[in-house]
């Protein structure tokens, strides 16, 4: 028999319980760095940008020098010469004159604004005309402006996104320290199941969850080790967990975690460790369980591969970011539910929906399904919670959407 918690007790005991683990550090190139997690924070060397820059294609000036002028009036400067792309702008510029300058161009010192090329007009005879007065700063990026020495840039359990790379490069960060990727061996046990490629036989599937939790795993951060498919054989269930406890950061069992005979997962976690939970209060994912072997946590999720997606989203994405020190973003949405969603088990109920967008308004579509039936979630953008104490939801209902999460 179970002795189920509830899903917020779950959650807490995997990160109670595991919140001192972290991988250890790896130094990586940058084009490596993508998707990682960083270990330490990145603070600035320098000043980026190391110059003052402009921002247009103009003409660098003294701001007081074009108070006041208009089209009909314009302010008549000096040419003192031009600045091209990547050459230092040394000499200081002299009231009553201006630089050409190209956008990103340096600005010569004593110049503090920029004004378009629109703007202005050339005579020929070394000067030239401003048809616009400019604003102390304008269309200027001074020195420092983006980051100064010491600044912290980016900070420590930060999953890299693309425009951190352009940050990390402008800081001239080659390497950078990052999280080594948890390590997740998966195993799935059943009878009835054969390898991907062969052609089920009356009363056998395919593997389904083995590939659906290895490409969740990846997408939240992890590597897995090729997945082991095993019988209903408690000898080589024990031998398999205890053999990826030694080798993994996080082992997660599909199968034989209900209370049936051939399901043997509880007798094996409970010789080759400790058991933490046995039953979670949510449908689908009752039978879920978590154990400590090796002091390695074990997932032991449901063979039916709704629940197994639903109970490793709900446990296995927060505990794999926790052991890289990432802090987790959940994103939900408010949407209008398109029909009803009942519920009456007692249990907090999750259901997939898919997102509309019907005359301005989000509209949630359930996506109706049992727990065995994974193929009615493809394509599915997220989920909604029935509380346990509640009887559902009806149509119409304003309920709010958890967006699946790809980090």
């Amino acid at each position: 028999m179970l002795h189920v918690v509830t899903p917020e007790q779950a959650v807490e005991t995997v990160l109670r319980e595991f919140g001192g683990r972290r991988t250890g550090e790896e130094q990586v190139t940058l084009a490596a760095a993508a998707g990682r997690v960083l270990a330490r924070p990145v603070a600035a060397a320098e000043f980026v940008p190391g110059f003052d820059r402009s921002t247009v294609d103009g003409w660098a000036v003294r701001a007081a020098d074009t108070f006041g002028c208009s089209d009909s009036l314009p302010a008549l400067l000096d040419m003192a010469g031009q600045v091209q792309m990547g050459e230092n702008a040394a000499a200081p510029l002299s009231p009553g004159s201006g630089v050409k300058v190209p956008t990103g161009g340096a600005v010569p010192p004593g110049a503090d604004a920029v004004v378009m090329a629109e703007y202005t007009e050339e005579y020929g005879d070394g000067t030239f005309g401003v048809l616009k007065p400019a604003a102390p700063g304008e269309n200027l990026i001074y020195r420092g402006d983006d980051v100064a020495p010491g600044q912290e840039v980016l900070p420590a359990g930060r999953r890299i996104g693309p425009a951190d790379i352009g940050a990390l490069a402008a800081l001239g960060a080659a390497r950078v320290w990052v999280r080594r990727r948890p390590v997740v061996g998966i195993l799935s046990t059943g009878d009835e199941l054969v390898p991907l490629r062969q052609k089920p036989g009356p009363g056998q599937v395919r593997d389904v969850n083995a590939h659906m939790l290895a490409a969740a795993a990846a997408a939240w951060g992890a590597r897995c080790l090729p997945p082991v498919l095993l019988p209903d054989r408690e000898e080589q269930l024990e031998e398999a967990v205890d053999r990826l406890a030694s080798r993994c950061d996080v082992v997660v069992l599909s199968g034989g975690s209900s209370v049936g005979e051939k399901d043997a997962a509880a007798r094996v976690l409970n010789r080759l460790g400790e058991i933490l939970f046995h039953g979670i209060a949510m449908k689908p994912g009752k039978p879920t369980l978590l154990a400590r072997v090796r002091e390695v946590p074990v997932l032991g999720l449901p063979g039916h591969p709704v629940a197994a997606f639903f109970t490793a989203h709900l446990l296995l994405r927060p505990l794999l970011a926790q052991l890289t020190g990432r802090r987790l973003e959940t994103i939900r949405v408010t949407a209008r539910l398109s029909g009803p969603v009942p519920a009456n088990h007692g249990r907090a109920q999750y259901a997939g929906v898919f997102l509309r967008r019907e005359e301005g308004e989000l509209v949630a579509v359930p996506a109706h399904s049992k727990s065995g039936l994974i193929t009615t979630l493809a394509g599915s953008d997220g989920y909604l919670c029935v509380p346990r104490d509640c009887e559902g939801f009806p149509a119409g209902q304003q309920v709010e959407v958890t967006l699946y999460s790809m980090d």
